[in-house]
């Protein structure tokens, strides 16, 4: 399982998800969080195909890129409800 999260690096959310990602990765080292800027081509394309439109968002994703959950706009999840998807 994999987890993106989606967003615009130069918005009002911007340092929220960058602190979420930080405290997430350091109380789960195992698991790697792709955070991309919507500002980006692959960002924008991601957005695209999975019909995302409030941001920041979250997304777990099975390898073969199938959408399992999805998590849109703030407040950001809990922690504990993200980390179920990658060991899932």
């Amino acid at each position: 399982m994999k987890i993106v999260i989606l967003y615009h690096p130069q918005s009002d959310h911007g340092r929220i998800v960058e602190e979420y990602v930080h405290d997430f990765t350091a109380r789960n080292p195992e698991v790697a969080m792709e955070v991309l800027s919507v500002d980006t081509k692959d960002g924008a394309n991601l957005a695209e195909l999975y019909d995302i439109v409030s941001y920041p968002s979250m997304l777990a994703l099975k390898e073969n890129r199938e959408l399992v959950k999805s998590w849109e706009g703030l407040p950001l999840p809990l922690m504990n409800d993200v980390a179920y998807f990658t060991f899932t």
